[in-house]
């Protein structure tokens, strides 16, 4: 079975200096409806204006993920972490007992435009921690790039909950196929272009719920990149 949330449907905010759209609830946007998917709580699409940003906050309990999609985005945080992300980076902070961090654009003329992930930890508390790590274009084109895993496998970053993400870049025209092992859920977000998921065709800023499919059959409609979350 598949479920379409189409990108215009997503719960948004504008507030000049942030350009903000949830596929589940965040903040002010509450819908009973879409709350999360399995484990994966947040997939927020932001676009951060020249020289503004998030300024120091908490977090605590939650697995955040960024994936830079364009331009570039500075982190500092309470553990001593202090780097810029860019297209091709993906960045870990596992919130555990608690961490303070801020997330700025540096540029002076360029914008920002990244989706932050949130998944919820198997276990509540730990000790926060941090990694990053770059996956070059040429490692998701052509395959399912593993980027988070419990295990950290094929040096993607090792994460505390039962998910795995994959990226993946296409070309117009490209197939794409993915088999869930029985019993798990997936969940597909279209990062940029458009794709047709078993015969359903989705646009950037469109996700899908998948359950209880054998395959996942996937065609570009044009130059894409999606994630896919495989979930418990």
């Amino acid at each position: 079975m598949l479920t379409i949330r189409k990108g215009n449907d997503r719960g948004h905010a504008d507030y000049g200096w942030l350009n903000t759209y949830h596929t589940f609830s965040f903040g002010d946007y509450v819908d009973p409806a879409h709350m999360g998917f399995s484990d994966l709580r947040v997939i927020n699409d932001d676009r951060v204006q020249p020289g503004e940003g998030f300024g120091t906050h908490p977090h605590r309990d939650m697995e955040i993920i960024t994936y830079v999609l364009e331009g570039a985005l500075e982190h500092k945080d309470s553990m001593g972490n202090g780097s810029v992300i860019r297209y091709g980076d993906v960045q870990y902070m596992s919130a555990g007992t608690g961490v303070l961090h801020s997330e700025f654009n540096p540029s002076a003329n360029e914008p920002v435009h990244l989706l932050q992930i949130w998944i919820l930890p198997h276990e509540r508390g730990g000790q926060p921690r941090y990694d990053q790590k770059h996956y070059p274009s040429a490692e998701k084109q052509g395959q399912w790039r593993l980027v988070a895993s419990p295990e950290g496998q094929d040096a993607s970053i090792a994460i505390r909950q039962d998910a795995r993400l994959y990226a993946r870049i296409l070309s117009a025209g490209e197939q794409a196929d993915y088999q869930p092992e029985a019993g798990r859920k997936a969940f597909l977000h279209v990062a940029r272009g458009g794709v047709r998921i078993n015969g359903q065709p989705l646009a950037e800023g469109d996700g899908v719920s998948v359950l209880q499919e054998e395959a996942i059959q996937m065609e570009a409609t044009s130059d894409a990149e999606v994630l896919l979350f495989d979930l418990a």
